[in-house]
């Protein structure tokens, strides 16, 4: 069978990416999930506010020694060279990573929720090579005094200041929060963004009843959450949106790879499967997909990308979101 596929203009020789997480972050286990087949690996984030907290710890240290502050270019001075702290420790990450098999492609992960000074490094990440960038845009719609059109501006004002920096493809991770999510995918692809992903997922809050206080806890997706990609990937893919379109979250097993393609998705990235099964299951993720195609006579990918858009465009099946009949004949 023919796995491969592209995405982004990259070549990859089977549909399974590593999505960014601490799996991903840790030269011995990228090595391992290539070993087991992954066809690319997106590196674990490097985070905006991170990197900001980080140079602002630095500073106040440095307040002990008022020397730093009598010229007024001091200040400045220690900032920067504690960003160029940290991006060069990055830097050296993703050269390490992409010399563990140069055939399977690195895309560097951003976390990112403005468009400030920061996208003058993703030059610098290209430069360490890195294959792709993909932003992790991460604006939560909870701030009165910014509407929606303005979340999707600064989204679309990122996309725009990173792709003049760069000359490798650029992907998004969107999150569902959208008022319209047709509007901004359309947005982002008329300006130039070469795949997205959905969706991202983000930190999920708990509560200790004991102390009262605020958790984190370790929340894996499930396999029941690969449905809004499905269901999304389905619709942008019947309107045949001119981007490369990858599914993220609740793909646990090659059931759910095998779903994404038949609506178009040109890849997956896998996470929370990897923490329960273990890194070798990517191996029995692509032996089933194998299986699968082998029994339904497909050769390769294209044989049956999209192929299950046949069936949804006169009862609307992906698009309708209520628990109702649309054809009155199934009811009587």
């Amino acid at each position: 069978m023919d796995l491969s596929t592209t995405y982004m203009g990259l070549k990859l020789k089977n549909p399974v990416i590593i999505s960014s997480s601490r799996i991903s972050g840790d030269l011995e286990t990228i090595r391992q999930c290539v070993s087991y087949g992954a066809a690319a690996v997106v590196l674990k984030s490097i985070f905006e506010e991170q990197m900001s907290l980080r140079v602002e710890a630095k500073l106040k240290r440095s307040k002990e020694n008022e020397a730093y502050y009598w010229f007024s270019e001091a200040k400045e001075k220690v900032l920067s060279l504690s960003r160029e702290a940290i991006l060069e420790h990055y830097l050296r990450f993703v050269k390490a990573a992409k010399s563990i098999d140069t055939s399977v492609p690195i895309i560097s992960s951003i976390h990112c929720k403005s468009a400030d000074n920061w996208p003058k490094y993703a030059r610098q990440i290209e430069d360490a090579g890195a294959d792709a960038l993909e932003l992790n845009i991460s604006i939560f719609p909870f701030n009165n005094s910014m509407t929606s059109i303005e979340i999707e501006d600064l989204y679309v004002k990122i996309l725009k200041k990173v792709k003049q920096e760069v000359s490798i493809p650029v992907s998004i991770k969107l999150g569902p929060f959208f008022t319209n999510l047709c509007t901004i995918t359309n947005r982002l692809v008329d300006d130039g963004v070469d795949g997205l992903v959905l969706f991202n997922r983000y930190f999920r809050p708990d509560l200790d009843i004991d102390t009262l206080k605020v958790v984190s806890r370790e929340h894996f997706s499930s396999p029941e959450e690969m449905s809004l990609p499905l269901r999304w990937i389905a619709l942008l893919s019947g309107r045949k949106i001119p981007c490369d379109l990858v599914a993220s979250t609740g793909i646990h097993y090659d059931t759910a790879l095998i779903k994404q393609i038949l609506v178009g998705a040109r890849a997956v990235e896998i996470c929370s499967t990897l923490f329960q099964n273990g890194i070798p299951h990517i191996a029995k993720i692509l032996e089933g997909l194998e299986d699968w195609m082998m029994k339904h006579n497909f050769e390769k990918l294209d044989d049956f990308r999209g192929k299950s858009l046949d069936f949804q465009t006169t009862d609307a099946r992906f698009e309708r979101i209520q628990y109702m009949k649309r054809d009155f004949e199934e009811i009587f």
